[in-house]
């Protein structure tokens, strides 16, 4: 008689999962095996907290290899950290699975979570499991930032320049069955900015990670702080893949300015910081271009490369219906 394998239970799950997982660091007093995590913050800093989750089907499909899935939703989450200025100290995750999951595809994500955890110097103190419909991932970060020096939306001013680190498109890119690996590999693997949030944190007036596309994003930050923005289409970073890529499809500037994923940092400096800023992004290895300055209220609009006006969407919305 042939015997199936017995799934595993949730205990035997857990073990597996968190056994890839780095589970001590600085200010874990209790980790993961009792109702709750005991932690010590950092003297004289504040928390800064932020949760996401991926979810299969709406953030991830069968093309992401189980560690893609795990590093992405750990990179997420760590983004928000790096907008803030924020270091990362700890992570709690919430897995949902499915029946049917093969143990081999959990070890996977745990493998690049952990992958992720360990490049960012964070431990993974607590979580959940329980069975759903889809599988999916919800992460929980805390970081730490000195008192005061939290970079925040709200408060950028008129005059103040726009940058954006690294290239802009590739994620949104990397979505179509024909992206070159390079532009595949921005989608299912983000680097999360964290040197670089670290480094503006006395210079940047503002800032915010580039989750749902340049211009939605920069909204944000324009309605926080009160003011509008110019922004010129021809300055924008783009890679050699996804310029190449846009042209062949008619669109040069559709996935930089709208298309999402990139976990970029876009800030604002007064100009007499643009030198500053630019040390500091060479300091973290990542290139500031300058793209556009603020303005008074009246949003976000782009200039073409000719000075034309150009009509451009709003960028990714959660809750629109999928096409």
């Amino acid at each position: 008689m042939v015997r199936r394998p017995r799934a595993a239970g949730e205990f035997e799950l857990i073990a597996a999962f968190t056994g890839a997982l780095p589970l001590t660091g600085p200010g874990v007093l209790l980790g993961p095996g009792d109702d709750a995590a005991l932690l010590r913050p950092p003297r004289g800093q504040e928390l800064v907290a932020t949760v996401d989750a991926v979810v299969e089907g709406v953030h991830f499909d069968h093309r992401f290899t189980p560690g893609d899935i795990g590093w992405k939703a750990l990179a997420v989450n760590l983004s928000d950290l790096a907008a803030m200025g924020a270091r990362p100290l700890w992570a709690l995750v919430a897995l949902a699975v499915p029946p049917a999951t093969p143990a081999a595809r959990l070890r996977g994500i745990a493998a690049g979570l952990g992958a992720c955890a360990r490049r960012h110097r964070l431990a993974v103190v607590g979580g959940n499991v329980t069975r759903a419909a889809r599988l999916s991932l919800t992460v929980t970060v805390i970081g730490a930032v000195g008192r005061g020096l939290a970079l925040r939306r709200d408060r950028a001013s008129p005059g103040e320049l726009v940058l954006v680190s690294g290239t802009l498109g590739d994620a949104a890119l990397g979505l179509r069955p024909d992206a070159p690996a390079a532009l595949t590999r921005r989608q299912r693997r983000p680097t999360p900015r964290l040197a670089l949030g670290l480094g503006l944190r006395r210079i940047a007036s503002g800032a915010i990670d580039l989750s749902d596309g340049l211009v939605q994003d920069l909204g944000h930050l324009c309605r926080a702080s009160g003011v509008g923005a110019t922004l010129r289409a021809a300055d924008l970073p783009r890679s050699r893949a996804s310029r190449a890529l846009a042209a062949a499809l008619g669109d040069p500037w559709g996935a930089a300015l709208t298309g999402g994923e990139d976990y970029e940092l876009c800030v604002t400096v007064a100009p007499s910081r643009l030198a500053a800023a630019r040390r500091a992004a060479g300091r973290a290895g990542v290139t500031l271009t300058l793209v556009g300055e603020l303005t008074g209220p009246g949003g976000v609009r782009v200039i073409g490369p000719g000075g034309e006006p150009l009509v451009v969407g709003r960028g990714h919305d959660h809750l629109a219906p999928r096409r």
